[in-house]
């Protein structure tokens, strides 16, 4: 019974790897929420992995006409990651990538998910394309203590704010001060590869900020 290797809870940001038509693998990022049946707090407070039998479907949502999008339709499916690298997490959500291989070598784990299609609408001009994504196979590659880390998370945020600079829906200029406020607690909050996905945002970006 396949079953997501870690455990879900809210959004949680990952990487995707998606087939393309030219055979590579298109890499990218990809929130993934939880269901409810994913998220079930047991008596000792820990989320449970749902299995797709007892409804543990996660969502996502694609915004606009992406590679990871396309190949959803074409493809069915994709594999979904779980990286620790703050780098790698800038390139995927901010540039484009492609790999031979599917699952990537900085992935603490993954998984293979079919999606559905299972709704679709706009919010100011671009549109939403919403999926639920169920386990076909897992496996946990490296197995760690779970640390909490500021800089991680603001380049996690760079990113968010980085990718709506050209969305009509949101001001720029709001966008680059938070890009200016998440940069400055990456560098003083993060390590050295913290500090390293930073300055990728600012050079997948263009523009000062």
């Amino acid at each position: 019974m396949a079953e997501w290797p870690v455990a879900l809870r809210g959004t949680t940001e990952t990487v995707v790897t998606t087939r393309g038509p030219n055979d590579l693998w298109n890499v990218a990022a990809l929130g993934v929420q939880a269901s409810a049946g994913a998220e079930r707090a047991s008596g000792d407070a820990r989320e449970s992995r749902a299995a797709p039998e007892d409804g543990g479907a996660a969502t996502a949502t694609t915004w606009g006409n992406t590679r990871t999008r396309r190949n959803f339709h074409r493809e069915g499916g994709g594999y979904v990651q779980f990286v620790s690298d703050p780098v790698m997490f800038v390139d995927a959500a901010l540039s484009i990538r492609e790999e031979r291989e599917r699952v990537l070598d900085a992935a603490d784990a993954w998984v293979e998910v079919e999606v559905e299609h299972v709704g679709t609408d706009e919010d100011d001009g671009t549109q939403r394309e919403y999926w639920e994504l169920r386990p076909v196979e897992s496996e946990v590659v490296r197995a760690s203590p779970a640390t909490i880390n500021r800089g991680f998370n603001a380049v996690v945020e760079a990113t968010v704010a980085a990718s709506r600079l050209d969305v009509p829906a949101y001001d720029t200029e709001t966008l680059r001060e938070r890009l200016r406020f998440f940069a400055d607690v990456a560098r003083k909050c993060g390590g050295e590869r913290e500090r390293e996905a930073i300055q990728r945002v600012r050079e997948h970006v263009d523009g000062e900020w």
